[in-house]
């Protein structure tokens, strides 16, 4: 498959996805558990010096709004909100009719997590490259980065500045492929030593797939590829190619 069909392949999806994502933004945020203790109490604080103003009885659902170390706002059917201890709240059932374990919760962070940023090593072309990003969740599905890369090259050292929109495909599991695209420039910088070499400051388009995976509290792993297509003149292209691997946190 060359750059052009990649590059529309991810875009025809990306836009196909977006409206879908959006619509089921406001659903997927938070999660229902049921209760199965006889009751659950709730603090007004995050901690046990804070009161039970609220005791929820059991086979009533909660909703998990957030997390605070061991300690969860959660919102009742009647739209009580309060803090709950994370022995109590590992005492209900799944949607799937399964208990709720604290690792369960932790990945409930990191799908409700909106902003993340990493860093990369990897190979463009036959050169070393770094590379760090910043992201921002726009639905569960679709987010948008900006990234820097550097490639330090024998001959040349190099520059990428990328804006990307990444399409997660299955948003919801711990191993996660993502397709993405975008536009940013193509810096060079020839050896001094070079002959008759000029700096180069040009439009760049890139494409390219990968896989998130999450590993704990606030981490997971990525890995990519990435087909970059610079413009060098009016009829005129070069392609190079990137892989490269690396670790993001979130928050």
């Amino acid at each position: 498959m060359n750059i052009q069909t990649t590059y529309l392949y991810c875009l025809i999806i990306l836009l196909t996805m977006l409206p879908l994502t959006i619509l089921a933004k406001e659903e997927n945020d938070f999660q229902k558990v049921t209760i199965i203790e006889a009751y659950i109490e709730l603090h007004t604080g995050p901690g046990s010096g804070f009161p039970v103003f609220h005791a929820e009885e059991r086979g009533k659902k909660i909703q998990i709004l957030k997390r605070k170390t061991d300690w969860f706002k959660v919102k009742t059917e009647k739209n009580k909100t309060g803090w709950v201890k994370r022995s109590q709240l590992e005492k209900t059932l799944t949607d799937a009719g399964v208990k709720k374990s604290f690792k369960d919760i932790l990945f409930d962070d990191y799908l409700k997590s909106r902003i993340e940023f990493g860093i990369a090593g990897g190979i463009f072309e036959d050169e070393q490259s770094f590379t760090i990003r910043a992201g921002y969740k726009l639905t569960p599905n679709i987010s948008f980065e900006l990234a820097y890369t550097k490639i330090a090259g024998k001959f040349s050292s190099s520059a990428l500045y990328q804006g990307n929109f990444n399409l997660q495909l299955y948003a919801e599991t711990r191993l996660t492929p993502f397709l993405f695209i975008g536009y940013g420039k193509f810096e060079n910088v020839p050896a001094t030593s070079l002959v008759s070499a000029t700096d180069r400051s040009l439009d760049m388009g890139n494409a390219g797939l990968g896989v998130k995976f999450y590993l704990t509290d606030q981490f997971y792993f990525r890995a990519d590829a990435s087909t970059y297509v610079v413009l060098v003149g009016d009829d005129r292209s070069e392609e190079y190619t990137q892989y490269s691997a690396g670790f993001s946190f979130f928050f």
